[in-house]
């Protein structure tokens, strides 16, 4: 899936846990694709190919879902088309097992192709999970969208949420596996420290009212995803740069950013407080905020909404999380669980015995 970065944050996770024993091809689009590339455009172990996605789009910055659902009704009335592409490669490629992550081209191509489907994403979700501690505006949305993702027609053999939360699970959905999230090399490498800075990652399409009140704070506050700018204030902007990027999250002494599952899970994982931004008509991570003030990482407030007064009183407050999360006993580390349930679909080794 091309929107954001998470869907490529977890595929480089699996691909580094999985490259030592598999011949890996990534389809992918859009941001995605982007970040992909960075990391694999020229590595001989790993081929990436792009293909037609899926993304939002905005209107004097903020989400037109309308919009979005105009612009994605173009891509479903060519899928027909990108489907048949995609099947013929996979027919000459044979591979053993398509892993999907929330993307609807490749496992229509292989149910058609007759090659067996994991689904490993954060989207299922919204079927599989039991949302009754939502708020009511919250559940009827994550009800409503359970008929689109079984739209995209994945038609998965297993099915494998990642989240970093694991509420119980829906009659019928008990096969579901439910791993925490999907870490890259670049986050499990780091040991974090508690610094001077506040990590800030925003959407483009952020008021500029809000980036004003960061540049206000009081505090160093290093902002990504608005690309490069003079400083406002305390508030300096920078290039993404997977590297710096996660040294400056691993480093930090609080999170203030978008809502994403990703970037919350990487944040928890270094036990870092969080206030996250949610757009008010972004459901899903209204649910993901929801979650974080439940598991007391953090606080939340729409990103429309949000005041000076509230990002103050979580800086008061960010000690409070943070020992919280230390005494948490969740790990927010689901990657050998995401394996395991890859590797039980691939076909054993000769040699190698089954896992007990």
């Amino acid at each position: 899936m091309g929107e954001g970065r998470g869907h490529a944050a977890r595929a480089r996770a699996m691909v580094e846990a999985l490259r030592h024993r598999c011949r890996l091809v990534l389809f992918s689009s859009f941001d995605a694709y982007d970040f992909l590339a960075e990391q694999y455009a020229s590595d001989p172990d790993v081929e990436l190919r792009r293909i037609p996605g899926l993304r939002f789009h905005y209107t004097d910055g903020n989400l037109d879902n309308s919009k979005t659902v105009r612009e994605g009704l173009s891509f479903w009335w060519n899928l027909r088309k990108s489907i048949a592409a995609a099947e013929e490669q996979i027919r000459a490629e044979k591979p053993d097992l398509i892993v999907c992550d929330f993307e609807p081209v490749l496992p229509r191509a292989a149910n058609r192709a007759g090659v067996p489907v994991l689904s490993l994403d954060h989207q299922h979700f919204m079927l599989a999970y039991d949302l009754v501690a939502l708020p009511r505006r919250l559940r009827r949305w994550a009800w409503a969208m359970g008929f689109a993702v079984r739209m995209f027609g994945i038609s998965q053999q297993r099915t494998v949420v990642s989240a970093f939360y694991k509420p119980p699970l829906k009659p019928g959905w008990e096969e579901t596996v439910q791993v925490g999230p999907l870490l890259r090399p670049a986050v499990r490498e780091r040991q974090p420290t508690v610094g001077g800075h506040v990590l800030t990652y925003l959407r483009k399409a952020t008021p500029p009212r809000v980036v004003e009140m960061l540049g206000r704070l009081g505090v160093p506050v290093k902002i990504y995803g608005l690309g490069e700018r003079p400083p406002m204030g305390g508030a300096t902007f920078h290039p993404i740069s997977e590297e710096g990027f996660v040294d400056d999250l691993a480093s930090c002494d609080c999170v203030i950013a978008a809502a994403g599952n990703q970037l919350l899970g990487e944040a928890l994982y270094f036990g870092k407080p969080v206030f996250a931004l949610p757009e008010w008509n972004h459901y899903e991570q209204g649910i993901n905020a929801c979650f974080l003030k439940d598991l007391s990482g953090g606080d939340w407030q729409a990103l429309e909404r949000v005041t000076a007064g509230e990002l103050a009183s979580f800086l008061d407050q960010r000690d409070r999380y943070r020992e919280s999360l230390a005494e948490s006993s969740e790990t927010f580390d689901g990657n050998a669980d995401a394996v395991a349930a890859i590797e039980a679909m691939l076909p054993k080794p000769a040699g190698v015995p089954e896992p007990a």
